[in-house]
């Protein structure tokens, strides 16, 4: 008898979940974004958005909540009631690097959030002066053992890009500095004077320096070669197994939400974003269509997890207050 009660709720809730999932949409759905209007994140999650708004017939409304290196949206998504109609474009920062770099987080993503899909991905590609005599990521660990103290610039203390130049700075074995700044904006002057000797940056706004020949690109950071700059070798074919440092950008609902909607949800990203001129939007400004599923972008995370929880204790990093 207690199996047969058991089976026939687990059957209710199924149906209750599918039912819904059947008028799902019917108001107003809000995507909360960690970040500034303007930047990546909110880019992706406006491009998305909009499309979900087309197929749906409703509104999709994006709402910024910067700060904490995301974790104030992070804490609202995962308070959010688990119906579908607050999501949050997550990144892979909030999700599976902030638990390591943050002592106290007021959620759990691995328990309090539930995947839906990733949506797109942006590598960095390290960058010098021109005026270093270095061409390849192989003269420049030469030249960083034989000048002990250089230089890396990031965005600040625990980004994609700080965590980029520690993973370089130990498996190359260098002893290479770091310069955090408040953003990526002010790294650029900087590293046009030479006053810092390397970035790990996004790819957007040095693409243009590499071209005009301000900078010199020596190689890219995601696992295979990226379209934007297909000459451009990965680190890992510089000699890193393994170093892979991506932004990566996906939808997020909170944990509980039925998993009838988050496939109905998954299956509307996925057509929005295999619309090809949103492809080449996005492609325009560095940034990849994954277009995973909800298992497989729950894996990705999965695997990011260690690698950054051991590059952040090693290198003794604590996030800038």
């Amino acid at each position: 008898m207690a199996l047969r009660a058991t089976i026939a709720v687990a059957l209710s809730l199924a149906a209750t979940g599918a039912a819904f999932a059947q008028s799902y949409p019917d108001r107003t759905v809000k995507i909360l974004v960690g970040y500034p209007a303007g930047g990546p994140v909110d880019i992706i999650a406006r491009v998305v958005g909009d499309r979900l708004a087309a197929q749906w017939s409703k509104p999709v409304v994006v709402e910024n909540v910067p700060g904490a290196a995301g974790n104030i949206a992070g804490d609202r998504m995962a308070h959010a009631a688990p119906d579908g109609y607050t999501l949050m474009m997550a990144t892979n920062a909030t999700v599976a690097i902030n638990p390591s770099l943050y002592a106290k987080m007021s959620y759990d993503p691995g328990k309090d959030f539930v995947p839906i899909s990733e949506a797109v991905y942006s590598p960095n590609i390290l960058v010098v002066p021109t005026a270093l005599p270095v061409k390849s990521v192989t003269e420049l660990v030469d030249y960083a053992r034989a000048h002990p103290g250089l230089t890396f610039a990031s965005a600040g203390v625990g980004t994609t890009q700080h965590l980029a130049g520690e993973l370089f700075k130990a498996m190359a074995h260098i002893d290479i500095r770091h310069v955090p700044y408040r953003g990526a904006s002010p790294v650029i002057p900087d590293l046009l004077a030479g006053r810092v000797d390397m970035h790990f940056g996004a790819i957007s706004p040095l693409i243009p320096l590499v071209r005009e020949g301000k900078l010199r690109a020596l190689a890219v950071t995601s696992a295979k070669r990226f379209a934007t700059v297909p000459d451009l070798p990965t680190m890992i074919e510089a000699g890193y197994p393994g170093f892979v440092s991506v932004l990566a950008m996906g939808l997020m609902a909170p944990a509980g939400t039925p998993q009838a909607v988050i496939e109905a949800i998954h299956q509307s990203s996925v057509r929005a974003l295999s619309d090809a001129d949103v492809r080449a939007r996005l492609s325009n400004i560095g940034m990849e269509v994954v277009n995973s599923s909800p298992k497989e972008f729950a894996a990705a995370l999965a695997a990011e997890r260690p690698q950054w929880a051991k590059v952040i204790a090693e290198a003794g990093i604590v996030p800038a207050k």
